[in-house]
């Protein structure tokens, strides 16, 4: 594309850089914004510097949060033998989005991929490992994404726990083989953690 401009330019760069905006939905957004008043644009782009100079990671369970210890940790409310084990924050929001769950979260940053160089060391497990030994921990949930990384990762949080005295379970497969959480409705997301099994009862299949 041929700009008039190079501010237009810049800024048609800036969000076609993201991942799914291409030229044409990056020139649309950049002309939207170019109709809205200076301050309200101005307000638009603090938004994002401040989440990325402030936001941090909760020292308990690796969530996004606003907060040393993020908000779910901190509520009383939640039920605290429950740790359900996801991939990242996206997850977290596609559980929470469901209702069904009332324990609280620990997020592993990803999932073991030799393939993309991901390993075992590069991910939250030894705090998981840690949370579990806790005695007011009573069950992990494993709700990884049904797909050969979310199984190899699965199995390998399995091996380190099975020593240690608490329940290890995952959800049912009502989530389909090779989706993802956050794709999957909340209906369906939910009925699988309602109707978690025994992960040993996984290895059987």
């Amino acid at each position: 594309m041929n700009y008039s401009s190079k501010l237009i330019e810049e800024a048609v760069n800036a969000f076609s850089s993201l991942p799914g905006i291409g030229k044409k939905s990056a020139l649309r957004l950049t002309l939207q914004l170019l109709k809205r008043d200076v301050n309200e644009v101005e307000q638009f782009a603090n938004a994002f510097v401040k989440m990325r100079s402030q936001m941090q990671y909760c020292l308990t369970c690796h969530n996004i949060s606003d907060t040393f210890i993020c908000e779910i940790c901190n509520n009383k409310n939640r039920d605290a033998s429950l740790i359900c084990v996801v991939a990242d924050f996206r997850d977290v929001v596609a559980i929470e989005s469901t209702n069904q769950f009332k324990g609280l979260y620990h997020v592993l940053g990803g999932l073991i991929s030799p393939m993309d160089g991901i390993a075992p060391s590069d991910l939250n497990i030894h705090t998981l490992i840690e949370r579990a030994a806790n005695s007011d921990t009573q069950e992990i949930i494993m709700a990884l994404s049904a797909t050969m990384e979310g199984d190899t990762t699965n199995f390998f949080i399995y091996k380190k726990l099975k020593d240690i005295d608490v329940k290890i379970s995952a959800i049912s497969r009502g989530v389909s083989v090779g989706n993802e959480l956050e794709y999957t409705d909340e209906i369906t997301l939910g009925r699988s953690i309602l109707q978690r099994t025994p992960y040993e009862n996984s290895l059987m299949r």
